[in-house]
């Protein structure tokens, strides 16, 4: 089964084991003559898919009635992935999704590391730091460094931790905030775990 997950610069491959990424601008998808099963954020690439026979677009297969109109087809299908979790998915923003029971109670956008990094640069030429995920949240700061990323790391910790639920880390700074969320778990094939969830429901192949 090859599986593909496409974002605004990449297409992002599985086949079987083995992962892979093509660049947007470069790939030629009529390329691939097998059975491709997929979700995109990317609206150019999306008009050019449709008219590929053997790339199956399965968001439409989704029941989307407990989820909000404009809610990123990659964080749905992460959601589809679990039953009982908060799901935190660390990239250039940082999503975090509550799902409880197998249903969706909500979640919130927050920058991403270098984006909040930028953010705080962007203050004073005083405070470019980067962030020390080795930080105690319980001790409060004592010098520039730990107070940025206290009060980055602290209000994203306390929001997800409430709810009191396994937390899943996944995205490209997710280990890094595995040393926040210490019990948290690392599933950096997240999505595709939800692909497949979502193929075998709709009896896909």
């Amino acid at each position: 089964m090859l599986l593909c997950d496409i974002g605004n610069t990449s297409y992002h491959f599985l086949d079987g084991e083995r992962d892979y990424k093509k660049d947007v601008d470069t790939f030629d998808a009529s390329s691939i003559v097998e059975k491709v099963y997929y979700i995109c954020v990317n609206s150019e690439v999306n008009a050019v898919l449709e008219s590929l026979n053997n790339w199956i677009d399965i968001s439409l297969f989704i029941d989307k009635s407990q989820y909000y109109k404009t809610m990123g087809i990659d964080r749905i299908v992460a959601v589809e992935a679990l039953s009982d979790a908060v799901i935190v998915d660390a990239g250039s923003a940082i999503t975090v999704d509550v799902v409880k029971n197998s249903h969706f109670l909500g979640g919130f956008i927050y920058p991403g590391v270098e984006a909040m990094q930028k953010t705080y640069i962007n203050i004073s030429p005083a405070l470019d730091y980067s962030f020390n995920f080795d930080l105690d949240l319980d001790i409060m700061p004592k010098n520039s460094q730990d107070a940025i990323s206290y009060g980055f790391l602290k209000t994203l910790y306390s929001e997800v931790i409430r709810h009191k639920l396994l937390v899943v880390l996944t995205g490209g700074n997710a280990k890094e905030l595995q040393k926040i969320f210490k019990d948290a778990k690392v599933d950096e094939r997240l999505i595709f775990n939800g692909m497949k969830q979502i193929i075998k429901k709709a009896k896909l192949c």
